[in-house]
C-alpha cells in the first residue's frame, strides 16, 4: 500500500524504518510427538537427511588481540576469492534442499494461500504533486511496482491546456509509465531501485539503480518528456540525489570502497559534455553525508552525520553553485535537522540551542530561528519535550508543521498553524499552539508517513497498520481538521471463522485523539474500514526484565485455533540501531495464525521509541537487549501463550546477533529458530575497518581496539560464544553470496562451528541457505516474496515435529472437498489450512 512513499521517498527524516519480517503457524498436535532425543534436549530434532551434512575444511588461522589469542580455522570463508569457497556453499544449499524435501506439497500449499489472497492487480492511490497525480501498481501477473502519472485534467480549463501543451506537457489526462522495474528485472535479472528525484519542473527522473544485490548503486537520469535515458551522466556508487531549483542541476553523493556516502558532486544537465563538480567530501570514515532539500525547494541541506552527531551545510538552490554555508558545527553527541519555511529555519536537535531549565537531556526539541540571523545561531526554542511527549520527526508544509511524536511508546502526529511567533519569550505547549492530534484507530501500532511532497498542499498523508487491521490511507486535511480514509489494504478469499470482520467506523467509539478537543474531531461523513479483531486477537502485554525494567511484548493469535499451553509460537525481535519493530499488518501471518501459532513482537532495549531505550540496549549495554529477549520468551510460556518445548524465535540481520546470543546463553529455550542475514561474526567483523560500514558501527557496538568495548563485545558474539557439546535448537541460517551489510561467511562460518561443536544429533537440523545472486534484501517482488514465506514456515513445521499432523490435514482437506455432508464445524475444529474451508 505504501509502494509511493518507498520510491518517491520524503526527505530524509530522523528516523529510518527496518526491514522487519513477521512469522507465525500452527498445526494441533499432541505432547506425545515430543519425545526425548537427546539428554540435553526437552524435543526432539527432525530426522536429517540420509546423507550428512557437508563438512568444510579447516585451515588453521590465529587471531590475537589484546594479548588474547584464539584459533579461527573457518576464517577462510571470508576470502570470496578461495576455489572451495563455491563448491562448500553449493553443497550446503544441496543439503538444505535434501532436508526440506519432505516439505515440498506443504510449501506448495502455503504459496498457494498467500497468493489466494493477493489482489490481481496492487496499486497505491494517486498523490498530488505540483499538477501531476503520481502513483504505482503492479500489473497482473507481475513481481513489481510501475511508476506512473497522469495529469490531473478535471482541474485544467482550456487556457491551461493549451499552454501545458505549448510547454510540451503532452498526455493530459493520458497514463506515463515513468519506470517499470519489471522491464528492468527482465534486463539485468535483480533489481533494486534505491533513491527516485523527480525534478522541480517534473521534466527529468532522476533515479539509483542496484542490479547485482550489492547496493553499489548507478545513478540513471530519464528526461520524461522524450521518455529516454540520458546516456552520458551514469555515475557509480551514488547514494542520495537532490534537484537544484533550476530543474538541471543535480547534487548526489558519491560512496567509497566501503560503501560510506562521503562526498557531494554535482551535474548540470543540457550540455554534451556533463562534468561532475565536487562540492563537499567528508574525510571522517565515522560520518556519512547525506543531502536533502528543504520541503519548499528553497535550500539543500548537506548533512554530515554519524550515529550520534551531526554537522550542516545550506546550498542556495536558485544559485546552486555559490558554496557551501555552514549551518551547525559538529559536537559530539548532538543532532540537527533542519528545515525551512518562508524566512525561518526551524530545526529539531537532541541538545538545547540556548539556555533552559527544563531541559532534560532526552529526545529531541523544536526551536527555530530567522534566516538573517543563521550565522549569528541566534535560535529561539519553541518547545522541548516532556515526559507524555518526545518529538521523533517533522514535516513542512506552506501552511502547516507536521510533528511525529511518541507518547509511552506510541506513534502520534499532530499539525501547527504557521508561522509560529518566534520571538516569544517562554517555551510553548503542543496546547499553546493549537496543535490539531489526528485521529487514530485504537491499537494501531504502525504509522508511516507518506511521501507527502506537495509543499503546498494542506494534506497530510499516512499510512495506518496494526497486526489486526490491513493497511488504511488515510489523508489528514489540516485546514479543516478533517480526515477521510482513502484506501485499504484489500485481501480476498479471507475465510472467518467466527463471523465477518469489523468494519464500521464509529467515531464516536473507536477512534482516539489523545489531546483532543470535542470541537476538533469534525468527520464529515461515516467512514469505513476492516480489522480481523473478531478472528485474531492482538494483546500488549509489558514484560518485566532482569533488571526490573518494563519491555513491551506484542502478542497476536487465533481466537479459535490457540490452545493454552499448548500453541507453538514465534518470537521476533531486533534490538539495535535505535530502530522500531514495526509490527504492522501481514497477510502471510493469516495462513499461519490459523495453524493456531502465536505470533510475539519483544520491543527489546536498543531498539526505537527514545532515545534512552536505544542507548541502554548498545554499546556496552547490549546484553539487555539479549536479556529483555528472554524474558519475553519466559513470559510466553510462563503465561500459557506457548508450550514451554513449543516456543521459536526469528532475527533479521542485527536481530540475528540477539537470537544467536540468546540461543548460546540458553540453548534449551527454542526448539526452532530463523536466522536471516544474521550479524554473528561480530568481534571479526567490528576488527576489519576496510568491511563495509565498520566504522559506523563502532558507535552502535563499540571499538573493540579499545580493549574494555573489545572484551564487552566478545562476551556476547554469537560466533565466539557457542555452546560446546550443547544441544541448539534447528535452525534455518540464510545468507546472500552479495551482501554487503552482513558478509555470507557469517552465516556460513556460525553454521560450521555450530556443527563442529555442539550435539551432532541436533545439530544436522541447523541448514544453511544462501542466495547465490541477492543482496541482504533477498531478491524478487511479491510472489518471490511468498515463496520464501512459504519455505521459511515449512521449515518451522518440520521443526516442530509437526509435519506429519500437517500432512494428515491436508489429506482430510480432500475428503471434506468431496463431502458434501462433512460439517463446516468439524473442518474447523481440525484447524486445518485456508484451502480446507474456502472453495476454489
Amino acid at each position: 500500500m505504501a509502494l509511493l512513499s518507498v520510491v518517491l521517498k520524503p526527505k530524509c527524516s530522523i528516523k529510518r524504518s527496518s526491514l522487519s519480517l513477521s512469522f507465525g503457524l500452527f498445526a494441533n498436535i499432541s505432547s506425545s510427538l515430543f519425545s526425548t532425543l537427546c539428554r540435553g534436549h526437552p524435543f526432539s530434532p527432525p530426522p536429517p537427511p540420509a546423507s550428512p551434512p557437508p563438512v568444510p575444511k579447516k585451515v588453521p588461522f590465529t587471531v590475537s588481540v589484546h594479548g588474547r589469542s584464539w584459533q579461527d580455522p573457518y576464517h577462510w570463508m571470508s576470502n570470496t576469492n578461495d576455489p572451495d569457497l563455491s563448491e562448500y556453499l553449493n553443497k550446503e544449499n544441496a543439503y538444505s534442499e535434501a532436508f526440506m524435501a519432505d516439505t515440498g506439497n506443504l510449501q506448495r500449499t502455503l504459496f498457494s494461500e498467500m497468493t489466494r489472497r493477493m489482489p490481481t492487480k496492487i496499486s497505491t492511490p494517486p498523490e498530488r504533486w505540483g499538477p501531476w497525480l503520481y502513483y504505482q501498481y503492479i500489473p497482473e501477473g507481475k513481481e513489481y511496482p510501475v511508476l506512473c502519472r497522469r495529469l490531473e485534467v478535471e482541474k485544467l480549463n482550456w487556457v491551461k491546456t493549451f499552454l501545458r501543451y505549448a510547454k510540451g506537457e503532452f498526455g493530459i489526462g493520458r497514463e506515463e509509465i515513468l519506470l517499470d522495474w519489471n522491464e528492468i528485472a527482465e534486463q539485468y535479472g535483480y533489481v533494486h531501485v534505491g533513491t527516485c528525484r523527480i525534478s522541480p519542473d517534473h521534466h527529468y527522473l532522476a533515479y539509483t539503480l542496484d542490479t547485482k544485490g550489492n547496493e553499489r548503486f548507478m545513478l540513471q537520469i530519464k528526461d520524461l518528456r522524450s521518455g529516454c535515458i540520458i546516456p552520458n551522466v551514469r555515475v557509480d556508487d551514488v547514494v542520495s540525489l537532490a534537484w537544484a531549483q533550476d530543474g538541471r542541476t543535480l547534487f548526489f553523493t558519491l560512496s567509497d570502497e566501503t560503501q560510506r556516502p562521503y562526498r557531494v558532486c554535482c551535474a548540470k544537465l543540457g550540455s554534451d559534455d556533463i562534468e561532475n563538480i565536487s562540492v563537499f567530501t567528508e574525510s571522517n570514515p565515522s560520518f556519512c553525508v547525506d543531502i536533502a532539500s528543504t520541503k519548499d525547494g528553497k535550500f539543500i541541506t548537506v548533512n554530515s552525520n554519524s550515529r550520534t552527531s551531526s554537522e550542516v551545510y545550506l546550498i542556495d538552490a536558485a544559485n546552486p553553485l555559490d558554496g557551501l554555508q555552514k549551518v551547525w558545527k559538529r559536537v559530539s553527541g548532538v543532532q540537527f535537522f533542519l528545515e525551512h519555511h518562508h524566512g525561518l529555519f526551524y530545526v529539531l536537535t537532541n541538545a538545547p540551542l540556548s539556555e533552559s531549565k527544563k531541559w532534560s537531556g532526552e529526545g529531541y526539541y523544536l526551536a527555530s530561528c530567522r534566516l538573517q540571523d543563521l550565522l549569528s545561531s541566534n535560535w529561539q526554542n519553541i518547545f522541548l519535550p516532556s515526559k507524555d511527549f518526545s518529538i521523533q520527526d517533522m514535516d513542512m508544509f506552506d501552511g502547516h508543521l507536521v510533528l511525529s511524536l511518541s507518547k509511552k511508546g506510541s506513534s502520534m502526529f499532530c499539525s501547527i498553524d504557521l508561522p509560529i511567533d518566534v520571538d516569544c519569550k517562554h517555551l510553548l505547549e503542543p496546547e499553546d499552539l493549537n496543535a490539531w492530534f489526528f485521529p487514530m484507530p485504537p491499537n494501531s501500532c504502525t504509522v508511516v508517513s507518506g511521501s507527502n511532497h506537495d509543499f503546498q498542499k494542506s494534506v497530510y498523508r499516512a499510512v495506518l497498520s496494526s497486526p489486526v487491521m490491513p493497511d488504511v490511507v488515510v489523508d489528514y486535511d489540516m485546514s479543516s481538521r478533517r480526515f477521510s480514509i482513502v484506501q485499504q489494504e484489500e485481501v480476498i478469499h479471507f475465510c472467518d471463522r467466527t463471523g465477518p470482520p469489523t468494519n464500521q467506523l464509529d467515531m464516536n467509539q473507536t477512534f482516539d485523539t489523545q489531546y483532543e478537543k470535542e470541537e476538533d474531531v469534525q468527520i464529515s461523513e461515516w467512514q469505513r474500514w476492516k480489522d480481523y479483531s473478531d478472528t485474531y486477537c492482538c494483546e500488549r502485554r509489558v514484560v518485566i526484565s532482569h533488571d526490573g525494567v518494563r519491555v513491551p511484548l506484542t502478542i497476536l493469535y487465533s481466537h479459535t485455533t490457540w490452545h493454552k499451553d499448548q500453541s507453538p509460537g514465534l518470537l521476533q525481535g531486533y534490538g539495535a540501531y535505535g530502530e522500531v519493530l514495526y509490527e504492522s499488518w501481514c497477510a502471510e501471518h493469516m495462513s499461519l495464525l490459523d495453524r493456531g501459532w502465536v505470533v510475539a513482537f519483544a520491543d527489546v532495549r536498543g531498539g526505537g521509541g527514545d532515545s534512552s531505550w536505544h542507548k541502554s540496549g548498545s554499546g556496552s549495554y547490549k546484553l539487555n537487549s539479549v536479556y529483555d529477549f528472554v524474558s519475553c520468551a519466559n513470559y510466553l510460556i510462563k503465561e500459557g501463550y506457548v508450550h514451554k518445548d513449543r516456543l521459536g524465535a526469528i532475527g533479521h540481520s542485527a536481530g540475528g546477533l540477539l537470537v544467536g546470543a540468546t540461543i548460546n546463553m540458553y540453548p534449551d529455550l527454542f526448539c526452532a529458530a530463523i536466522l536471516k542475514v544474521p550479524f554473528l561474526d561480530i568481534c571479526n567483523t567490528l576488527m576489519d575497518p576496510s568491511l563495509p560500514l565498520t566504522i559506523l558501527d563502532y558507535e552502535e557496538f563499540g571499538n573493540p581496539q579499545i580493549q574494555s568495548a573489545f572484551e564487552h563485545i566478545f562476551s556476547y558474539s554469537p560466533y565466539d560464544n557457542i555452546s560446546q557439546g550443547s544441544c541448539y535448537p534447528s535452525m534455518l541460517v540464510t545468507a546472500s553470496l552479495h551482501d554487503s551489510r552482513v558478509g555470507f561467511w557469517e552465516a556460513a562460518k556460525w553454521v560450521a562451528k555450530v556443527r563442529d561443536g555442539t550435539c551432532s544429533g541436533c545439530s544436522s537440523s541447523v541448514i544453511l541457505k544462501t542466495n547465490m545472486a541477492g543482496g541482504h534484501f533477498g531478491e524478487g517482488g511479491r510472489y518471490r516474496q511468498c515463496e520464501v514465506a512459504a519455505y521459511d514456515y515449512a521449515f518451522l513445521i518440520k521443526a516442530m515435529g509437526m509435519l506429519k499432523t500437517e500432512k494428515q490435514d491436508m489429506q482430510c482437506t480432500v475428503v471434506t472437498k468431496e463431502s458434501k455432508n462433512h460439517s463446516y464445524n468439524e473442518v474447523a475444529r481440525r484447524s486445518t489450512s485456508f484451502s480446507s474451508t474456502v472453495k476454489d
